[in-house]
């Protein structure tokens, strides 16, 4: 079951009140979303974009108040687009949770947990019969927007990128202090044969290591596989694009919340802020990133790296 991360928090920032409108840009199974309904009733609405399919489907079952919410399959990149689209104003606030929900390492079957052994996907915009099918090809209802290509995957990146290009986005983006062995073993092993499953990327990272090197509690193949997640779906190019599109369409007094759950969104995050700020375009609402406490960590292992800040807007 997924559980909304910082909920109390979230709501206690964004603060609803009746009638206002908010828009949920990673509305996911809407735990956030349904929290806000139940705030801003009787006439106050939601959007809520989410790139997931397979989400929106399970989103049917979970959200009363259907009225009330506007459900988009779209990037959040497109927000702008999207919000005068459904001529959605005015906007009294936005969230933005940049976290995996359980669902996609429990249940989605595309390969983002080294735990499991499924195909190498790690897109958020592959539904289930194409999963089961092996059928990569583009989805004709939506399609990455920042992307290489559209419907990028993992498989993709680890049998056709040059081994220059695989250790870049391991050091970079999963900041793997050996980006370069493990980019060389898998150029290595895709002579022989496609890297196809989670576990076999699992083996060539495991042998990528030296000899005799001793592993901490974290898995070693952790950085690679986020590494990989990161670059598939460009969620550092999509926040980058995102968070001016979101402080530009909020009203004044709006507020913006955003949860992350790595240092490079929160670097990116910190940083477009303290732009804002010497504009005199927001007020800073978390001197510090709001984290998760004890008691919830241990209801919710995933909310253990999660960092939330919010703005004002001015």
């Amino acid at each position: 079951m997924h559980i909304p991360v910082l909920l109390k928090e979230v709501i206690d920032l964004l603060s609803p009140q009746s009638n206002e409108n908010f828009i949920d840009c990673t509305l996911g199974f809407a735990g956030h979303a349904k929290e806000i309904l139940e705030r801003n009733r009787p006439k106050g609405r939601i959007l809520g974009i989410e790139w997931d399919i397979e989400k929106i489907k399970n989103q049917e079952l979970r959200i009363k108040n259907q009225e009330r919410i506007i459900v988009v399959n779209d990037s959040y990149t497109n927000l702008k687009n999207i919000i005068e689209r459904e001529k959605f104003h005015p906007i009294n606030g936005i969230l933005l949770d940049l976290g995996m929900s359980s669902w996609d390492l429990e249940q989605s079957g595309r390969g983002f947990t080294f735990q499991k052994d499924e195909p190498l996907i790690m897109s958020y915009v592959y539904n289930k019969s194409e999963i089961l099918n092996s059928k990569f090809e583009t989805n004709s209802k939506f399609k990455i927007q920042n992307s290489k290509q559209e419907n990028l995957t993992a498989r993709e990146i680890l049998n056709y990128w040059s081994e220059e290009e695989i250790a870049r986005i391991l050091k970079e983006y999963g900041q793997e202090r050996f980006a370069k062995n493990i980019a060389r073993k898998i150029v290595e092993i895709r002579r022989q044969h496609f890297i196809e499953t989670t576990f076999q990327l699992v083996e060539v990272i495991r042998k990528s290591f030296p000899r005799g090197y001793k592993f901490g509690k974290q898995h070693f193949a952790t950085k690679t596989f986020q590494a990989l997640r990161i670059a598939v779906n460009d969620e550092l190019g999509n926040l980058r694009n995102v968070l001016p599109q979101a402080v530009e369409m909020i009203v004044k007094g709006g507020r913006l919340v955003i949860i992350s759950f790595h240092s490079l969104e929160d670097r990116i995050i910190k940083n477009f802020l303290k732009e804002e700020l010497v504009k005199n375009n927001i007020k800073i609402l978390t001197k510090k990133p709001v984290i998760a406490s004890a008691i919830e960590i241990a209801n919710n292992p995933r909310a253990r790296s999660a960092k939330l800040r919010a703005v004002l807007k001015l």
